[in-house]
């Protein structure tokens, strides 16, 4: 067994979490059933699959450091039998079908570890009428601490046409892309590109080069200056406050979540008529149905200018790094306020162009990039108090995951939907991810469940809003 320091980012997402605001990501993944025992089949696959699949059997420990105890990244390894050579050890107790034998993935059949038992984290439950409302159940339990930090819930769907599976990985284990990696990991079989390895770093000594300490100067007080700006435009962003009651609430600990499909086609047409990009399009819907859904529920939203905090990944797609966190964000204001559905996208546009202008490594929305800043017995002590923080710091979460254009399969079943769903952060009511998947846009949509009762609105708002924007587009 090995342990590797957490990272700092991923750090402070486990010590974020509390039992009222688990810091898990999700997607529900919907596929249809080739068989009544479809599910059953899935649920076996996953977990014997996820035994070969070294970053699921990673757990976060304490340990102790010259400089006192530190949370670390450890991973249960053992000789994998030669390639061809059957799977030895059972998985624990039986599966619930017929999953035995030799499991062979990329030409070597690998053997789980003693300490690790896959039917832990993956779950067959009872058939249910409605994916996303047992989603919602599930996403408001933290996961098991002790373990490593994930989950796989395969749910039937009454009549047996199809079922879904909710996969949760917490924070401190992934970020939306490291997540995908993991999962699409436990999927059929596919040819994937090659991930580019990183250039090997030459090693370094304990004592630097002297010529190397003036670059070191410059760096760390280019940091310390990143650093001080980034700080500076918090405290900016905190002046002028025009968000909504509806998006605060005190934590109930429940959740809801909600999904929306929307035709990419229309999306690019909006785009090619407005300008900007697809991300542009795809965060201006959600300003519009924001404002659709204020005015319907009678909160209003005459002033309302939220900040929406858009996390941007510093990960190559293709390049093999380490596994955790490597985040950004741009901060910005929501045109919430704005009545007309083409001028809000113009705000977006500008707005996002002045983000992107700037860098990911500068602004208010570059605050994860502080957690480098902060030693791990601070993130163990300010934790909690930055969690609380938070809501002075934006009002609503709107990431963007990236998705593979091919098509998935689990056990030969297609995957047809996937909807991302983001964590909560404390004092916020909503969190928005979209993914794009096989022509078409999947809008995630995860509340509060005791501030939030009405979620189904905001969803019907994001169709309404696209709909909007095509025929204002169109004349």
């Amino acid at each position: 067994m090995t342990a590797d320091p957490l990272a700092p980012l991923d750090l402070a997402f486990w010590n974020l979490e509390s039992a009222g605001h688990p810091m898990h990501l999700a997607a529900l993944g919907v596929f249809t059933a080739g068989s009544p025992s479809a599910a059953a089949h899935a649920a076996d696959l996953l977990a014997a699959r996820s035994a070969a699949v070294p970053g699921l059997r990673m757990r976060i420990r304490d340990t102790w450091q010259p400089l006192g105890l530190r949370r670390s990244l450890a991973v249960l390894r053992r000789s994998w039998p030669a390639p061809g050579e059957p799977l030895t050890a059972a998985l624990g107790r039986p599966l619930t079908s017929v999953v035995r034998g030799s499991l062979a993935f990329g030409g070597a059949a690998r053997e789980p570890d003693p300490g690790f038992d896959p039917l832990d984290h993956v779950r067959l439950h009872a058939p249910v009428a409605d994916f996303h409302a047992a989603a919602g159940g599930l996403m408001g339990r933290p996961l098991e601490r002790t373990r490593p930090p994930w989950e796989a819930h395969v749910l039937p769907e009454e009549g047996g046409a199809r079922f879904a599976v909710l996969f949760k990985f917490h924070h401190a284990l992934a970020d939306g892309l490291r997540a995908l990696t993991l999962a699409a990991a436990l999927m059929d079989p596919t040819h994937l590109p090659t991930p580019r390895p990183r250039p090997a770093e030459p090693p370094r000594g304990v004592v630097p080069d002297v010529r190397e300490v003036p670059g070191m100067v410059r760096d760390a007080l280019a940091e310390a200056g990143r650093a001080l700006d980034i700080g500076a435009a918090v405290a900016r962003s905190t002046l002028d406050m025009r968000s909504s009651p509806a998006l605060a609430c005190a934590p109930s600990g429940t959740r809801r979540t909600a999904g929306v499909v929307v035709d990419l086609d229309d999306v690019h047409r909006i785009r090619k008529s407005a300008g900007g990009t697809v991300n542009d399009v795809l965060i201006a819907v959600v300003a519009g149905a924001l404002r659709r859904w204020l005015d319907e529920r009678g909160d209003g939203s005459d002033g309302v200018a939220p900040r929406a905090l858009v996390p941007v990944s510093r990960r190559r797609p293709r390049t093999a790094h380490p596994q955790g966190n490597r985040l950004s964000g741009y901060l910005m204001r929501l045109p919430v306020d704005e009545r007309d559905p083409v001028t809000r996208l113009a705000r977006v546009r500008t707005a996002m162009d002045r983000n992107k202008e700037a860098g990911p490594h500068r602004g208010a929305g570059a605050v994860a990039l502080l957690a480098e800043h902060v030693p791990p017995l601070g993130h163990r002590l300010g934790g909690p108090l930055l969690g609380q923080a938070a809501r002075l710091w934006f009002d609503v979460l709107v990431t963007s995951v990236p998705l593979p254009g091919f098509g998935l399969r689990l056990g030969g079943d297609p995957l047809g939907a996937v909807f991302p769903l983001a964590p909560l952060a404390p004092g916020h009511s909503l969190a928005v991810a979209v993914s794009t998947y096989r022509g078409r846009v999947h809008y995630g949509l995860v509340a509060d469940g005791a501030a939030v009762e009405d979620l189904d609105l905001l969803a019907r708002a994001v169709s309404e809003e696209v709909t909007a924007l095509t025929v204002a587009c169109a004349h």
